[in-house]
Protein backbone atom coordinates (compact mmCIF):
# COMPACT_ATOMS: atom_id res chain seq x y z
CA UNK A 1 0.00 0.00 0.00
CA UNK A 2 1.19 3.56 -0.83
CA UNK A 3 1.09 6.70 0.66
CA UNK A 4 1.19 8.15 -3.19
CA UNK A 5 0.94 11.88 -3.78
CA UNK A 6 -0.51 12.96 -0.48
CA UNK A 7 2.95 11.52 1.19
CA UNK A 8 5.05 12.82 -1.72
CA UNK A 9 3.50 16.53 -0.38
CA UNK A 10 3.31 15.99 3.04
CA UNK A 11 7.43 15.26 2.85
CA UNK A 12 8.29 17.69 1.23
CA UNK A 13 6.65 20.50 3.68
CA UNK A 14 7.78 18.19 6.85
CA UNK A 15 11.51 18.15 5.31
CA UNK A 16 11.55 22.07 4.60
CA UNK A 17 10.18 22.64 8.49
CA UNK A 18 13.58 20.21 9.22
CA UNK A 19 15.98 22.47 7.12
CA UNK A 20 14.38 25.57 8.95
CA UNK A 21 15.01 24.08 12.25
CA UNK A 22 18.41 22.54 11.48
CA UNK A 23 19.96 24.97 9.57
CA UNK A 24 22.71 27.42 11.21
CA UNK A 25 23.34 29.69 8.02
CA UNK A 26 27.28 28.33 8.37
CA UNK A 27 27.62 28.88 4.63
CA UNK A 28 29.15 25.87 4.07
CA UNK A 29 27.27 24.98 1.30
CA UNK A 30 28.09 28.13 -0.41
CA UNK A 31 31.60 27.99 0.14
CA UNK A 32 31.69 24.86 -2.23
CA UNK A 33 29.38 25.95 -4.66
CA UNK A 34 30.67 27.41 -8.21
CA UNK A 35 27.22 28.64 -9.14
CA UNK A 36 27.78 32.23 -7.76
CA UNK A 37 31.24 32.48 -9.35
CA UNK A 38 29.72 31.02 -12.67
CA UNK A 39 26.21 33.25 -12.98
CA UNK A 40 27.79 36.27 -11.27
CA UNK A 41 25.48 36.57 -8.13
CA UNK A 42 27.75 39.66 -6.46
CA UNK A 43 27.73 38.70 -2.81
CA UNK A 44 31.24 37.26 -1.03
CA UNK A 45 29.36 36.62 2.34
CA UNK A 46 28.16 33.23 1.80
CA UNK A 47 26.16 33.33 5.37
CA UNK A 48 24.13 36.22 4.06
CA UNK A 49 23.20 33.89 0.92
CA UNK A 50 22.47 30.88 3.17
CA UNK A 51 20.39 32.79 5.75
CA UNK A 52 18.57 34.31 2.56
CA UNK A 53 17.96 31.10 1.22
CA UNK A 54 15.90 30.31 4.90
CA UNK A 55 14.02 33.45 4.37
CA UNK A 56 12.99 32.57 1.13
CA UNK A 57 11.53 29.28 2.56
CA UNK A 58 9.77 30.99 5.71
CA UNK A 59 7.33 33.67 3.48
CA UNK A 60 9.20 33.84 0.01
CA UNK A 61 11.23 37.03 1.02
CA UNK A 62 15.21 37.23 1.42
CA UNK A 63 17.79 39.19 -0.57
CA UNK A 64 18.28 38.81 -4.11
CA UNK A 65 21.42 37.25 -4.21
CA UNK A 66 19.73 34.21 -2.05
CA UNK A 67 16.95 34.16 -5.33
CA UNK A 68 19.81 34.21 -8.30
CA UNK A 69 22.11 31.32 -5.54
CA UNK A 70 18.48 29.56 -5.47
CA UNK A 71 16.96 29.86 -9.07
CA UNK A 72 20.50 29.20 -10.97
CA UNK A 73 21.77 26.31 -9.01
CA UNK A 74 23.56 23.94 -11.72
CA UNK A 75 23.00 21.22 -9.10
CA UNK A 76 27.17 19.90 -9.05
CA UNK A 77 26.85 18.29 -6.16
CA UNK A 78 29.59 19.75 -4.07
CA UNK A 79 27.45 20.90 -1.33
CA UNK A 80 26.19 17.32 -0.42
CA UNK A 81 28.51 16.57 1.40
CA UNK A 82 29.85 19.33 3.81
CA UNK A 83 26.63 20.69 5.26
CA UNK A 84 27.20 19.79 9.83
CA UNK A 85 24.21 19.28 10.10
CA UNK A 86 23.11 17.03 7.61
CA UNK A 87 21.05 19.33 5.23
CA UNK A 88 21.43 18.31 1.72
CA UNK A 89 21.33 21.78 0.44
CA UNK A 90 20.55 21.08 -3.16
CA UNK A 91 17.48 20.00 -1.66
CA UNK A 92 16.90 22.91 0.19
CA UNK A 93 17.62 25.05 -3.04
CA UNK A 94 14.98 22.68 -5.09
CA UNK A 95 12.28 23.69 -2.38
CA UNK A 96 13.34 27.67 -2.62
CA UNK A 97 13.02 27.68 -6.03
CA UNK A 98 9.17 26.26 -5.59
CA UNK A 99 8.60 28.69 -2.69
CA UNK A 100 9.31 31.56 -5.61
CA UNK A 101 7.85 29.75 -8.48
CA UNK A 102 4.52 28.98 -6.51
CA UNK A 103 4.23 32.66 -5.45
CA UNK A 104 2.68 33.16 -9.55
CA UNK A 105 -0.86 32.49 -9.43
CA UNK A 106 -2.19 28.97 -9.75
CA UNK A 107 -3.38 28.67 -13.04
CA UNK A 108 -0.32 30.25 -14.86
CA UNK A 109 1.61 27.27 -12.60
CA UNK A 110 -0.15 24.90 -14.17
CA UNK A 111 -0.72 26.25 -17.33
CA UNK A 112 3.30 26.03 -17.30
CA UNK A 113 3.64 22.72 -16.32
CA UNK A 114 0.88 21.71 -18.78
CA UNK A 115 2.81 23.33 -21.67
CA UNK A 116 5.81 22.15 -20.73
CA UNK A 117 4.82 18.45 -20.48
CA UNK A 118 2.97 18.52 -24.03
CA UNK A 119 6.05 19.96 -25.96
CA UNK A 120 8.44 17.73 -24.26
CA UNK A 121 5.58 14.67 -25.31
CA UNK A 122 5.63 15.44 -28.68
CA UNK A 123 9.32 15.92 -29.19
CA UNK A 124 9.70 12.42 -27.57
CA UNK A 125 7.13 10.80 -29.81
CA UNK A 126 8.38 12.05 -32.60
CA UNK A 127 12.01 11.93 -32.76
CA UNK A 128 12.19 8.69 -31.39
CA UNK A 129 9.99 7.18 -34.09
CA UNK A 130 11.97 8.70 -36.40
CA UNK A 131 14.70 6.36 -36.21
CA UNK A 132 13.25 2.87 -34.56
CA UNK A 133 10.97 0.76 -36.25
CA UNK A 134 8.16 -0.39 -34.36
CA UNK A 135 9.33 -3.92 -33.43
CA UNK A 136 12.56 -2.61 -31.70
CA UNK A 137 10.33 0.49 -30.39
CA UNK A 138 8.66 -1.63 -28.38
CA UNK A 139 12.01 -2.89 -27.00
CA UNK A 140 12.13 0.59 -24.96
CA UNK A 141 8.09 0.71 -24.15
CA UNK A 142 6.70 -0.33 -20.98
CA UNK A 143 3.81 -2.46 -23.74
CA UNK A 144 7.09 -4.71 -24.04
CA UNK A 145 6.54 -6.23 -20.22
CA UNK A 146 6.03 -10.10 -20.41
CA UNK A 147 4.34 -12.25 -17.73
CA UNK A 148 6.25 -13.48 -15.38
CA UNK A 149 5.69 -15.67 -12.74
CA UNK A 150 8.40 -13.63 -10.43
CA UNK A 151 9.67 -10.47 -10.31
CA UNK A 152 12.60 -9.31 -12.77
CA UNK A 153 15.71 -8.52 -11.20
CA UNK A 154 15.74 -5.11 -12.14
CA UNK A 155 13.53 -2.19 -13.24
CA UNK A 156 15.54 -0.08 -16.40
CA UNK A 157 14.36 3.19 -15.77
CA UNK A 158 14.86 5.46 -19.27
CA UNK A 159 13.49 9.16 -17.95
CA UNK A 160 11.57 10.71 -20.96
CA UNK A 161 14.59 12.41 -22.71
CA UNK A 162 16.64 9.59 -23.56
CA UNK A 163 14.25 8.14 -25.73
CA UNK A 164 15.41 10.61 -28.07
CA UNK A 165 18.84 8.64 -28.07
CA UNK A 166 17.24 5.39 -28.54
CA UNK A 167 20.04 3.60 -29.56
CA UNK A 168 21.86 4.19 -25.97
CA UNK A 169 18.56 2.94 -24.42
CA UNK A 170 18.75 -0.13 -26.80
CA UNK A 171 22.93 -0.79 -26.01
CA UNK A 172 21.64 -0.56 -22.30
CA UNK A 173 19.05 -3.62 -22.47
CA UNK A 174 21.84 -5.52 -24.86
CA UNK A 175 24.48 -4.39 -22.11
CA UNK A 176 21.69 -6.28 -19.47
CA UNK A 177 20.83 -9.18 -21.75
CA UNK A 178 24.48 -10.23 -21.32
CA UNK A 179 24.74 -10.16 -17.95
CA UNK A 180 21.62 -12.21 -17.93
CA UNK A 181 19.58 -10.00 -15.93
CA UNK A 182 15.93 -9.92 -16.17
CA UNK A 183 14.53 -6.29 -16.58
CA UNK A 184 11.46 -4.64 -17.10
CA UNK A 185 11.52 -1.27 -18.92
CA UNK A 186 9.67 1.64 -17.93
CA UNK A 187 10.11 5.30 -19.28
CA UNK A 188 8.71 7.76 -21.37
CA UNK A 189 5.77 10.89 -20.72
CA UNK A 190 3.64 8.71 -19.20
CA UNK A 191 6.38 7.17 -16.23
CA UNK A 192 7.68 11.25 -15.75
CA UNK A 193 9.40 11.56 -12.78
CA UNK A 194 6.97 15.61 -12.57
CA UNK A 195 9.92 17.48 -12.63
CA UNK A 196 8.42 19.86 -15.38
CA UNK A 197 5.58 20.20 -13.45
CA UNK A 198 7.85 21.20 -10.36
CA UNK A 199 10.04 23.75 -11.69
CA UNK A 200 7.54 25.93 -12.28
CA UNK A 201 5.67 25.55 -8.73
CA UNK A 202 2.95 22.96 -10.03
CA UNK A 203 3.43 20.95 -6.85
CA UNK A 204 -0.13 19.12 -7.05
CA UNK A 205 0.59 17.99 -10.46
CA UNK A 206 4.22 16.67 -9.69
CA UNK A 207 3.58 14.86 -6.91
CA UNK A 208 0.43 13.12 -9.19
CA UNK A 209 2.81 12.41 -11.51
CA UNK A 210 5.63 11.10 -9.61
CA UNK A 211 3.28 8.81 -7.35
CA UNK A 212 1.90 7.11 -10.03
CA UNK A 213 5.42 6.53 -11.22
CA UNK A 214 6.98 5.44 -7.86
CA UNK A 215 3.62 2.90 -7.68
CA UNK A 216 4.42 1.36 -11.08
CA UNK A 217 7.65 1.09 -9.68
CA UNK A 218 6.52 -0.64 -6.50
CA UNK A 219 4.33 -2.87 -8.36
CA UNK A 220 6.60 -4.69 -10.36
CA UNK A 221 8.46 -6.48 -7.47
CA UNK A 222 12.09 -5.98 -8.50
CA UNK A 223 15.27 -5.00 -6.15
CA UNK A 224 15.92 -2.19 -7.84
CA UNK A 225 15.67 0.51 -10.07
CA UNK A 226 18.16 1.45 -12.52
CA UNK A 227 18.18 5.29 -13.92
CA UNK A 228 19.32 6.47 -16.78
CA UNK A 229 18.42 10.81 -16.55
CA UNK A 230 20.24 12.33 -13.67
CA UNK A 231 17.16 14.69 -12.84
CA UNK A 232 14.81 11.72 -12.71
CA UNK A 233 17.63 10.23 -10.27
CA UNK A 234 17.55 13.29 -8.23
CA UNK A 235 13.87 14.08 -8.32
CA UNK A 236 13.17 10.81 -6.92
CA UNK A 237 16.23 9.88 -4.78
CA UNK A 238 16.21 13.71 -2.94
CA UNK A 239 13.14 15.01 -3.82
CA UNK A 240 9.93 13.25 -4.60
CA UNK A 241 11.36 9.66 -3.29
CA UNK A 242 10.00 6.39 -3.24
CA UNK A 243 10.46 6.19 0.48
CA UNK A 244 8.07 8.88 0.84
CA UNK A 245 4.92 7.58 -1.54
CA UNK A 246 5.55 4.41 0.92
CA UNK A 247 3.39 4.24 3.68
CA UNK A 248 5.56 1.65 5.14
CA UNK A 249 8.45 3.93 4.59
CA UNK A 250 10.60 1.22 2.73
CA UNK A 251 10.55 2.22 -0.62
CA UNK A 252 13.02 1.52 -3.42
CA UNK A 253 16.64 1.39 -4.33
CA UNK A 254 16.88 3.53 -7.35
CA UNK A 255 20.36 3.49 -8.52
CA UNK A 256 22.25 5.41 -11.68
CA UNK A 257 23.13 2.75 -14.35
CA UNK A 258 26.64 3.20 -14.63
CA UNK A 259 26.84 2.67 -11.03
CA UNK A 260 25.44 -0.44 -11.13
CA UNK A 261 27.48 -1.81 -14.27
CA UNK A 262 30.43 -0.53 -11.77
CA UNK A 263 29.19 -3.07 -9.54
CA UNK A 264 29.29 -5.76 -12.08
CA UNK A 265 32.05 -5.13 -13.10
CA UNK A 266 33.34 -8.51 -12.37
CA UNK A 267 30.75 -10.61 -14.52
CA UNK A 268 31.01 -7.80 -17.43
CA UNK A 269 34.65 -7.25 -17.69
CA UNK A 270 35.35 -11.37 -19.31
CA UNK A 271 32.45 -10.55 -21.39
CA UNK A 272 34.43 -7.08 -23.05
CA UNK A 273 37.11 -9.35 -24.99
CA UNK A 274 37.19 -7.09 -28.14
CA UNK A 275 39.60 -4.30 -28.38
CA UNK A 276 38.72 -0.90 -28.63
CA UNK A 277 41.96 0.94 -29.83
CA UNK A 278 40.98 4.36 -28.95
CA UNK A 279 42.14 7.57 -27.20
CA UNK A 280 39.19 8.49 -25.36
CA UNK A 281 37.72 11.72 -23.01
CA UNK A 282 35.06 12.27 -21.12
CA UNK A 283 32.95 14.77 -20.99
CA UNK A 284 31.61 14.79 -17.46
CA UNK A 285 29.72 16.43 -14.73
CA UNK A 286 29.67 15.70 -10.93
CA UNK A 287 26.35 16.24 -9.91
CA UNK A 288 25.39 12.78 -9.47
CA UNK A 289 27.26 10.76 -7.05
CA UNK A 290 29.37 7.69 -8.35
CA UNK A 291 28.60 7.97 -11.95
CA UNK A 292 31.80 9.70 -13.43
CA UNK A 293 33.94 7.21 -11.02
CA UNK A 294 31.89 4.26 -12.24
CA UNK A 295 32.05 5.07 -16.29
CA UNK A 296 35.58 5.30 -15.82
CA UNK A 297 36.36 2.35 -14.03
CA UNK A 298 34.34 0.24 -16.39
CA UNK A 299 36.14 2.15 -19.83
CA UNK A 300 39.69 1.24 -18.04
CA UNK A 301 38.34 -2.08 -17.92
CA UNK A 302 38.20 -2.12 -22.28
CA UNK A 303 41.14 -3.93 -23.25
CA UNK A 304 43.17 -1.37 -25.92
CA UNK A 305 41.38 1.55 -24.51
CA UNK A 306 43.34 5.11 -22.64
CA UNK A 307 41.60 7.43 -21.03
CA UNK A 308 42.82 11.14 -21.47
CA UNK A 309 42.03 13.43 -18.62
CA UNK A 310 40.66 16.40 -20.04
CA UNK A 311 41.16 18.55 -16.47
CA UNK A 312 37.97 20.59 -17.52
CA UNK A 313 36.28 22.71 -14.38
CA UNK A 314 33.62 19.57 -12.65
CA UNK A 315 30.23 22.23 -12.78
CA UNK A 316 26.58 20.91 -13.32
CA UNK A 317 24.94 17.43 -13.35
CA UNK A 318 24.71 17.69 -17.18
CA UNK A 319 24.88 19.84 -20.15
CA UNK A 320 21.64 21.58 -19.72
CA UNK A 321 21.76 22.06 -16.05
CA UNK A 322 24.23 25.12 -17.22
CA UNK A 323 21.47 27.13 -19.00
CA UNK A 324 21.55 29.95 -16.21
CA UNK A 325 24.97 30.44 -16.63
CA UNK A 326 24.99 30.62 -20.90
CA UNK A 327 28.29 32.39 -21.29
CA UNK A 328 29.52 29.75 -18.85
CA UNK A 329 27.64 27.02 -20.63
CA UNK A 330 29.09 27.87 -24.13
CA UNK A 331 33.22 28.27 -23.12
CA UNK A 332 32.59 25.32 -21.25
CA UNK A 333 31.40 22.82 -24.05
CA UNK A 334 33.62 24.87 -26.40
CA UNK A 335 36.31 24.67 -24.03
CA UNK A 336 35.78 20.83 -23.90
CA UNK A 337 36.21 20.12 -27.69
CA UNK A 338 39.35 22.20 -27.73
CA UNK A 339 40.81 20.34 -25.63
CA UNK A 340 40.07 17.16 -26.49
CA UNK A 341 41.57 17.97 -29.80
CA UNK A 342 44.94 19.34 -28.12
CA UNK A 343 45.35 16.40 -26.72
CA UNK A 344 44.79 14.20 -29.90
CA UNK A 345 41.93 11.66 -28.83
CA UNK A 346 40.21 9.93 -31.28
CA UNK A 347 36.75 9.61 -29.32
CA UNK A 348 35.18 12.20 -26.96
CA UNK A 349 32.32 10.34 -25.04
CA UNK A 350 29.64 11.74 -23.12
CA UNK A 351 27.66 10.37 -20.36
CA UNK A 352 24.31 11.76 -20.60
CA UNK A 353 21.56 11.58 -23.43
CA UNK A 354 21.34 15.50 -23.18
CA UNK A 355 25.03 15.70 -23.81
CA UNK A 356 25.05 13.24 -26.56
CA UNK A 357 22.29 15.42 -28.45
CA UNK A 358 24.49 18.60 -27.88
CA UNK A 359 27.96 17.22 -28.35
CA UNK A 360 27.16 15.09 -31.58
CA UNK A 361 26.22 18.58 -33.20
CA UNK A 362 29.68 19.50 -33.61
CA UNK A 363 31.63 16.55 -35.00
CA UNK A 364 32.17 17.41 -38.53
CA UNK A 365 33.89 20.31 -37.29
CA UNK A 366 36.61 18.21 -35.05
CA UNK A 367 39.14 15.17 -35.77
CA UNK A 368 37.31 13.06 -33.37
CA UNK A 369 34.31 11.52 -33.08
CA UNK A 370 31.58 12.18 -30.45
CA UNK A 371 29.71 9.01 -29.10
CA UNK A 372 27.63 7.63 -26.02
CA UNK A 373 30.18 6.07 -23.39
CA UNK A 374 27.44 3.22 -23.81
CA UNK A 375 28.42 2.82 -27.52
CA UNK A 376 32.28 1.95 -26.11
CA UNK A 377 31.10 -0.70 -23.66
CA UNK A 378 28.84 -2.35 -26.71
CA UNK A 379 32.07 -2.04 -29.13
CA UNK A 380 34.02 -4.10 -26.52
CA UNK A 381 31.16 -6.45 -26.26
CA UNK A 382 31.14 -6.85 -30.54
CA UNK A 383 27.36 -5.00 -30.03
CA UNK A 384 26.45 -1.89 -31.64
CA UNK A 385 23.48 0.00 -32.63
CA UNK A 386 23.45 2.94 -34.93
CA UNK A 387 23.32 6.49 -34.05
CA UNK A 388 20.23 7.65 -36.14
CA UNK A 389 20.04 11.20 -34.11
CA UNK A 390 23.39 12.16 -34.81
CA UNK A 391 23.06 11.26 -38.37
CA UNK A 392 19.84 13.57 -38.73
CA UNK A 393 21.65 16.32 -36.39
CA UNK A 394 24.56 16.26 -38.73
CA UNK A 395 22.51 16.58 -41.71
CA UNK A 396 21.20 19.89 -40.87
CA UNK A 397 18.58 19.68 -43.12
CA UNK A 398 14.96 19.73 -42.06
CA UNK A 399 13.75 18.46 -45.74
CA UNK A 400 16.57 15.68 -46.03
CA UNK A 401 15.71 14.30 -42.12
CA UNK A 402 12.04 14.04 -43.28
CA UNK A 403 13.12 12.44 -46.95
CA UNK A 404 15.55 9.83 -44.88
CA UNK A 405 12.81 8.54 -42.41
CA UNK A 406 9.69 8.82 -44.73
CA UNK A 407 9.10 4.99 -44.55
CA UNK A 408 9.02 5.18 -41.19
CA UNK A 409 6.66 8.58 -40.88
CA UNK A 410 4.31 6.21 -42.80
CA UNK A 411 4.93 3.05 -40.47
CA UNK A 412 3.38 5.33 -37.53
CA UNK A 413 1.26 7.23 -39.55
CA UNK A 414 2.99 10.79 -38.30
CA UNK A 415 1.40 13.57 -39.28
CA UNK A 416 3.79 15.39 -41.66
CA UNK A 417 3.19 18.75 -40.69
CA UNK A 418 4.13 17.66 -37.01
CA UNK A 419 7.12 16.04 -38.42
CA UNK A 420 8.58 19.25 -39.85
CA UNK A 421 8.04 21.03 -37.05
CA UNK A 422 9.52 18.71 -34.42
CA UNK A 423 12.68 18.22 -37.04
CA UNK A 424 12.71 22.18 -37.15
CA UNK A 425 12.23 23.19 -33.55
CA UNK A 426 13.03 20.76 -31.67
CA UNK A 427 15.90 18.29 -33.26
CA UNK A 428 17.73 20.56 -35.24
CA UNK A 429 16.84 23.66 -32.12
CA UNK A 430 17.57 21.97 -29.53
CA UNK A 431 21.43 23.08 -29.57
CA UNK A 432 23.52 25.65 -27.57
CA UNK A 433 26.45 26.06 -30.10
CA UNK A 434 26.29 27.66 -33.45
CA UNK A 435 27.62 24.45 -35.82
CA UNK A 436 30.47 26.27 -37.28
CA UNK A 437 33.87 25.74 -35.78
CA UNK A 438 35.06 29.20 -36.14
CA UNK A 439 31.75 30.99 -34.38
CA UNK A 440 33.07 28.42 -30.84
CA UNK A 441 33.34 31.38 -28.26
CA UNK A 442 36.51 29.71 -26.00
CA UNK A 443 38.37 29.19 -28.92
CA UNK A 444 40.12 32.65 -28.98
CA UNK A 445 41.61 33.12 -25.44
CA UNK A 446 40.59 31.40 -22.30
Amino acid sequence: MTAGPAGLLRSLDDRVEGILDACTACGKCVDVCPTPAITGIDQLDTKAIAAGVLDILRDGEGPEFSHAWASKCCGSGHCLTVCPEGINPRFMLTMARRTLAQMAPEDERKETGKAAFKTMSRAVRVISRLQLPPDLMARLSPSSHPARETPPDVIFYTGCNMLKTPHIGLLCLDVLDRLDASYEVHGGPANCCGILQLRPGDTDNATRQAGKTLERFAKVGAQDVLSWCPTCQMQFSETLTSKDADAEGRGLDITMFPVYLAKRLDDLRPLMTTRVEKRVALHEYPGSPGVTESVLEILSAIPGLEIIELEMPKVGYQITSLVAAPDFMKKHIAGTLKRAEELDVTTLAGVYHADHRELTSHQNQWPFEIVNYMELIGESLGLSRPDIFKRMKLMQDADAIISDARELIEAYKLDPEEVRDVVINDLLGDQHLPIDRALHPALDGD
